[in-house]
């Protein structure tokens, strides 16, 4: 597995190596002994969420203000434009976002750690995610950052207005949220 380093050094995008023939392919999606060689990050999976949505549906952008995530995100069907927002108060690269297209073709990962908010969009008809969490998701601490922020400028590939859950439309700017130290 190969690491590709984004402008949030934090935020680690992975390419798996795929072993493919006329029967079809395999690859090894996530292997703890690996992961903390290649990143130093000793962390513990407790909960895998799958996701599926149609095209344009906007899921974002999500945290957890107590028990904060971090995320291991892959597509297994379709592609997304996937999204993470650096909402450490402390950080040199507070307020800053990272994008990534994931796919079931590129078989790539992102790595998000705790401290970042989270959403994604779907670009193809369908749809699915699956992503491993280091906390247990708490209704009572869930977060919404607008997915629109102006702050932000997050450049989402929309050709149309996005498909938005109630909770994800009333999603406050990063400037009112609640946010790490």
């Amino acid at each position: 597995m190969s690491i590709v380093h984004t402008k949030i050094p934090e935020v680690l995008q992975f390419q798996p190596q795929v072993f493919a023939d006329d029967r079809g392919f395999f690859f090894e999606a996530y292997n703890d002994q690996k992961f903390v060689q290649q990143t130093g990050i000793v962390t513990n999976f407790v909960q895998d969420n799958h996701s599926y949505s149609k095209q344009n549906v906007l899921r974002g952008l999500h945290y957890q203000i107590q028990q904060p995530q971090g995320k291991l995100i892959r597509a297994v069907v379709g592609t997304i434009f996937d999204v993470a927002v650096d909402i450490r108060k402390s950080s040199p690269t507070f307020g800053k976002w990272v994008g990534s297209e994931l796919s079931a073709e590129n078989k790539r990962l992102l790595w998000i750690p705790p401290g970042f908010a989270h959403g994604f969009l779907v670009l193809s008809e369908i749809a699915e995610v699956l992503y491993k969490t280091t906390d247990y998701y708490t209704p009572q601490s869930d977060r919404t950052i607008l997915w629109n922020d102006p702050d932000l400028a997050i450049d989402w590939p929309l050709s149309l207005p996005p498909i938005l859950s109630v909770k994800d439309q009333a999603g406050k700017p990063l400037r009112t949220a609640e946010i790490f130290d």
